[in-house]
């Protein structure tokens, strides 16, 4: 959600926080703000995007070695400037940038008002940096010690950057269940919510864990537990160039992603799947082999395009490895009292590794007993450290908020996991499995085919880009596609959407068509394909306006849909791979016709760290 930016060192502090803010720009905000310490402490804030912020404060002394900066997304408080990071303290002796929740910030508010606190925000952050204050006058202690009390007080998630003007050589930092990753350099470190704004400085990270506590003070960096434990940081090398992180000549990063996604399918799989020895590897599955031979049933917990991915999975899993598959809303299995045994596999999704809601289903799942197996790209990330085993995608940075290449990265490798489950169960035979890793060594390729579509679909986005509604239709491993093909046009193009397994549209959906509702349908050559031939008759026969994804060559529906997008053909277990690729181009083409920030679409974050 927020973004967090924070430099110590030699440099002017002020341009790295600028930059770095525009580097999370992806992860969506409403304000922005800078702190910056030089003698004096001087708070910096303003609604709107990076680029106001900046107007703002030009022609200001700007002079600074120590900083912080931070994009909000506005929960406690509407967005304005008020409420924009950083806070000051009553006094503005002390500031905080925050990403997360505190969830018991209204009794701390009163409590504090009681000692004669003052509240300029609405935001609880304002009621952490008040809190620090009170502890530390109450105290009479150091700003870390006061921090590291402040902590025991606060329920909730956080990912903290404090300063204080009594201490102007200091920068204090802290997390729990929101990402902080602090980049390493010469006398020198950065600060951030991931590494987009570190990589072009440093590629040495240590991932901040739940319940740290960071000190950097004269070029040295010092973390205890929140009990004041020492800990030894952990420096890892950063695999990120910087420009995987430039838009590279396109438009939008969402497009950019989009054509990436031949090469990241192909990463996805490189080194996992080996056509010429014929087989089949996935390091983080093998320590748990025999765990999901033995699996009496496997549970998906995502949020959002991962819950897609994760819907895909359970056709594979259960096609191909004859295992029961249940697929969750990480957000509503966290709250229920699952029944779980250590026959469990959970398998969780992520494209960040940061999701809140996900995190905690994983927690909940740990405590029953279950076998924990992550699929996240962002390596280092809270998920990938969290779970027992897993794999990375791979899938290089997502910077556009609507997740596309993180999708096909996420159903490539639990394609291979299937696969690789169903040849050790015996339920997938020798002969299949040589046929399914020669189609699958296709699946790039064919991806490239479908993209060279991007002119057609164009052509079909200028017609609909006015429509109130949209409907998308699929069946079997095209139902999924249907869902997420909806989800992106109602992410950037604010048009209302739904996706229905076909079949269903007859038990009230079929209420909506008439001559104004355009209806996408999956209609891919597969054994729903009759079927799915008769749902498109029946849409037709209310003037539905049908824009039909087919496999090539098809000459049947043609003849009935309106419009119609070829892609190539290939195994129904694959073809969620392929048929998507059409449905993220029309929606990305929609959007950018209605003028809409495909990008940064309104009210969204890249990574939901907060519930």
């Amino acid at each position: 959600m927020c973004g967090i930016v924070a430099y110590i060192g030699h440099r002017e502090a002020c341009p790295i926080i600028l930059k770095g803010l525009h580097r999370l720009e992806y992860r969506g905000y409403d304000s922005a703000g800078v702190a910056l310490l030089n003698g004096t402490l001087s708070v910096y804030k303003k609604k709107g995007k990076v680029n106001d912020l900046e107007n703002f404060i030009a022609g200001k002394d700007l002079h600074a070695q120590i900083g912080m900066g931070h994009t909000r997304w506005a929960t406690h408080g509407e967005p304005n400037d008020v409420n924009a990071h950083p806070h000051y303290s009553t006094s503005e002796r002390i500031a905080i940038i925050h990403n997360g929740i505190i969830e018991n910030y209204a009794s701390l508010k009163t409590h504090l008002q009681q000692q004669g606190h003052v509240f300029h925000s609405d935001t609880d952050t304002e009621v952490f940096v008040n809190l620090i204050e009170e502890i530390q006058s109450k105290n009479n202690c150091s700003l870390e010690e006061a921090v590291r009390l402040a902590l025991h007080e606060v329920v909730g998630a956080y990912a903290i950057v404090v300063l204080s003007k009594d201490a102007p050589n200091q920068l204090i930092a802290a997390r729990k269940g929101s990402p902080l990753v602090i980049g390493v350099g010469q006398n020198e470190f950065f600060l951030a919510s991931d590494a987009t704004p570190i990589i072009e400085y440093t590629n040495e990270v240590v991932y901040v864990n739940d319940y740290e506590i960071v000190v950097i003070r004269d070029g040295k960096m010092d973390i205890q537990s929140k009990e004041a434990v020492q800990q030894t940081p952990y420096i890892q090398k950063l695999e990120l160039a910087l420009d995987s992180i430039e838009k590279g000549g396109y438009e939008h990063f969402m497009l950019k992603e989009i054509f990436e996604q031949p090469r990241s399918i192909l990463d996805s799989m490189r080194g996992r799947l080996e056509l010429k020895s014929g087989h089949l590897n996935m390091a983080g599955a093998r320590a748990y082999e025999q765990k999901f031979i033995h699996a009496q049933r496997i549970i998906i917990v995502a949020c959002g395009t991962s819950w897609h991915a994760g819907l895909v999975a359970e056709y594979l899993l259960e096609d191909l490895a004859r295992i029961p598959v249940e697929v969750e809303y990480a957000s509503e299995f966290r709250y229920r009292n699952p029944v779980l045994t250590e026959r469990d596999i959970v398998i969780a999704i992520s494209q960040s590794g940061e999701t809140a809601d996900t995190l905690a289903a994983i927690e909940l799942a740990k405590s029953k007993g279950a076998t924990i197996f992550g699929i996240c790209n962002v390596v280092g990330s809270s998920i990938a450290r969290a779970t027992d085993a897993g794999a990375y995608t791979h899938a290089g940075p997502e910077i556009g908020v609507a997740s596309t290449k993180a999708f096909t990265a996420q159903v490539t490798v639990l394609t291979l996991l299937a696969m690789i489950v169903g040849s050790k169960r015996g339920t997938l035979t020798d002969t299949k499995l040589r046929e399914l890793m020669v189609e699958l060594d296709t699946i790039p390729a064919k991806v490239e085919k479908a993209l060279q579509l991007d002119t057609e679909i164009q052509q079909i986005s200028e017609i609909f880009k006015d429509a109130s509604n949209f409907l998308y239709l699929g069946r079997g491993y095209n139902f999924p596609v249907a869902l997420e093909g909806a989800l992106k046009l109602k992410e950037i193009s604010y048009i209302h959407a739904e996706g229905y397994p076909a079949a269903e549209m007859k038990h009230g959906p079929i209420a909506l068509i008439d001559e104004n509702m355009p209806v996408v349908v999956i209609a891919t050559k597969d054994q729903s394909y009759e079927k799915v031939v008769s749902n498109i008759q029946e849409v037709k026969a209310r003037k539905g306006r049908i824009i039909a994804v087919v496999t090539e060559g098809d000459e049947v529906i043609p003849q009935m849909a309106e419009f119609v997008i070829e892609v190539p053909a290939t195994s129904d277990v694959l073809m969620p791979l392929v048929s998507v690729v059409p449905l993220q181009l029309l929606s990305y083409h929609i959007a950018v016709m209605r003028g809409c920030n495909v990008d940064q679409p309104r009210n969204l974050a890249k990574s939901v760290t907060v519930e």
